[in-house]
């Protein structure tokens, strides 16, 4: 019998409005709070979207103030302004309300906040030390799963990215709400599904700490994502299909929490640090060639995957494999994403840095079922370009 630990988030609530409901929510849980701070980017902020949740926290009493500073692939000096902002109000709790962005941010407010810690000194696995603000998270993409993971990235430096990735960093509470997704652009909603589905692929086939638990989350967070994508896409205000997807990309979050990514992701990361192309599409652009690349060692798993995706498909291991590499890729092509690295401005003369920056990726491809070197990532640049 396989040992394992698993953790994720203690309490989880998936249902259509209940972020206009959220401060009944937060009265009933920490009724001792009196000062929250809400995070999200400005882009979302114009929305209007938030707007109901204040007005339920402030039904409430509670006194909210909105931190709506935070960018794509936030930097540390948004992250370090922000928490200062939040010890200077004397903040209680902290609520993540966005994307990855806002809720990567709104944990190491969260963090940081209470505790005298450096930022610099948290980067890596297991490295923050003393507690945290108590902490929601709400998120208004189907995608990351960052509202059940205990990792947050930041931009370091001009372009490199690293993680602080520790357990104070998993929420207190996730709110899984459709409809604040359903002003999602159809592009928007097909690169945040890919990266979920990435998510799930590669828990289900990481080299390290893969389990029971993980595997039956990827599975499931695949088959909704998978059967609701299309439908999310083309029909953005199908609320059944948005909360599915959600729940999806919830699942494939605690998936990967456990048993975490890799190479898909080490090779996105330079894409978004250096040409600032969103998360989402920078994992889907490299996905199929990461596949293929992975076949030999992972074409098992990979079949058993296209059982969910490609469930027509027949015949040996390596024809099951390859009919989920080209699932992959007819779905990015049938919502229109970019799907060439050349269509997000990069040239080939760029390759050579991208792959010296995807090495820099230890935390990442040290999970990858098949070992990556410098030319190896030249390579699968080269098929993306």
């Amino acid at each position: 019998m396989q040992s394992f630990e698993f953790q994720t988030v203690p309490h989880i609530v998936s249902q259509l409005g209940a972020a206009s409901q959220l401060g009944k929510l937060v009265s009933r849980q920490y009724p001792a709070c009196r000062h929250l701070l809400l995070v999200t980017d400005r882009g979302f902020l114009d929305t209007g979207q938030v707007q109901p949740v204040l007005d339920s926290l402030h039904s409430e009493k509670f006194q909210v103030s909105v931190f709506a500073d935070v960018i794509a692939d936030p930097p540390e000096a948004i992250v370090l302004e922000a928490a200062q902002n939040a010890r200077e109000l004397g903040i209680d709790l902290v609520i993540g309300l966005g994307g990855g962005s806002s809720m990567d941010v709104a944990k190491l407010i969260a963090v940081l906040a209470q505790n005298t810690q450096s930022l610099s000194t948290m980067y890596g696995i297991g490295n923050v030390t003393g507690k945290r603000l108590p902490l929601i998270q709400i998120p208004t993409t189907a995608g990351t799963g960052s509202e059940v993971t205990p990792i947050s990235i930041v931009t370091t430096g001009a372009t490199t990215k690293m993680g602080v990735v520790s357990p104070q960093l998993y929420a207190d509470i996730a709110v899984l709400d459709a409809s604040l997704t359903i002003g999602l652009p159809s592009k928007v909603t097909a690169a945040t599904g890919i990266d979920a589905m990435v998510h799930a692929i590669e828990a289900y086939t990481t080299r390290h700490k893969k389990n029971p638990v993980s595997d039956m989350l990827a599975r499931q967070a695949l088959k909704l994502l998978w059967n609701n994508i299309d439908q999310a896409c083309t029909n953005g205000q199908n609320l059944v299909a948005r909360q599915s997807m959600l729940l999806g990309a919830m699942m494939a979050g605690q998936s990967f929490a456990n048993a975490p990514c890799a190479a898909v992701h080490a090779l996105a990361y330079p894409i978004g640090g250096i040409f600032h192309v969103p998360h989402g599409l920078s994992n889907s652009l490299v996905l199929p060639h990461v596949l293929r690349f992975n076949a030999p060692a992972a074409s098992e798993l990979y079949a058993e995957l296209a059982d969910i995706i490609a469930p027509d498909a027949r015949g040996s291991t390596e024809a099951r494999c390859n009919a989920l590499i080209s699932a992959m890729e007819d779905l990015a092509l049938r919502t229109g994403i970019e799907t060439r690295l050349r269509q997000v401005g990069i040239q080939q003369q760029d390759l050579d840095r991208l792959a010296a920056d995807a090495m820099l990726q230890t935390r990442l491809l040290g999970n990858n079922p098949r070992e990556v070197g410098l030319a190896d990532a030249r390579a699968i640049y080269a098929a993306a370009w």
